[in-house]
């Protein structure tokens, strides 16, 4: 039986891959289209120049990020193998060719067993969807996609640049292609409230997802947000209200989709607020606690 309330990233790959597998997070040095003018300019309000990624030097190569990972992830987690996790920016946001080096150069680098593809569901199309299918009929790839909230009026207001539709539109033609897909939303988004983001876990549920990525909305040094934060326009959630909109948002989930993310992992450094964010152990066990005290589960609300 499952030990967990929820079906965990990490049993998931044990139970594909037959030992231990870790993610390496690249940066492929891509950009948005809601940064480039295309979709908008300066990318969405909880990101600073750096974005949601690494921060990597884009004159650093894909395989010297993966080599330079690797000894340390095998000493910390025993870990054998490692997914390339193409994070930083929107992953599909280049021409099929040079999108193709970058992803074959991942591949070529030893103990890498497949990729994950971090990107926005405005920047797929046909070319770029065919490309992932050729690559996933030889190797384990999932396809990762912000959609952030159900919600058109909180994806404008956090100048996200496309709409709810594009992201249900962009989850049936990757299905279509066999390929999984994972989502990221975030909680506590401006002008949300609990219903809000519940009724975002009840959409993914009828929606065709494999995998959902939970995010802890934090402020970070030099966004729109943190602009927003000190002028007293943005109040962060407590931890009590993010454990129990987590608990409650897990029990609306599907127990078949793969929970990938619990919260967010901010880079000390830039972090303004709220300082619980940095505490993820405390988080985890408070989720699993309240889980357990509430009698909730993943999909017992589904």
């Amino acid at each position: 039986m499952h030990q967990l309330p929820y079906n965990d990233l990490n049993s998931f790959y044990r139970s594909r891959f037959g030992c231990r597998v870790q993610k390496i997070t690249v940066d492929a040095g891509l950009t948005c289209p809601n940064r480039d003018g295309t979709a908008g300019t300066g990318g969405c309000i909880y990101c600073n120049t750096r974005g949601s990624g690494t921060g990597a030097s884009a004159n650093t190569s894909i395989t010297e990020q993966l080599e330079s990972a690797k000894a340390f992830l095998r000493q910390r987690y025993k870990a054998k193998t490692f997914i390339a996790y193409f994070q930083s920016f929107s992953n599909t946001y280049a021409p099929v060719e040079k999108l193709r080096r970058l992803y074959e150069e991942a591949l070529a680098v030893e103990d890498i067993v497949g990729l994950a593809i971090g990107t926005r569901p405005d920047c797929i199309d046909d070319a770029v969807l065919d490309l992932l299918a050729e690559i996933h009929k030889r190797t384990y790839l999932s396809v990762e996609y912000g959609l952030q909230s159900i919600h058109d009026r909180t994806l404008k207001l956090i100048n996200r640049g496309h709409d709810a539709r594009s992201f249900l539109d962009t989850v049936s033609l990757t299905r279509k292609r066999g390929m999984d897909v994972v989502v990221h939303v975030i909680l506590g988004l401006p002008g949300e409230n609990k219903s809000d983001m519940l009724e975002t876990a009840r959409a993914l549920g009828e929606s065709d997802i494999q995998g959902v990525k939970i995010h802890l909305l934090y402020v970070i040094r030099g966004s729109q947000l943190h602009r927003m934060y000190e002028s007293g326009s943005y109040r962060c959630l407590t931890r009590n209200e993010y454990v129990d909109i987590v608990c409650e948002f897990l029990a609306h989930l599907p127990p078949h989709v793969i929970i990938h993310r619990l919260t967010g992992d901010p880079h000390r450094d830039e972090l303004v607020a709220p300082q619980w964010s940095l505490e993820k152990e405390t988080n985890l066990r408070a989720i699993r606690d309240t889980l357990k005290e509430r009698d909730l589960w993943q999909g017992k609300l589904y």
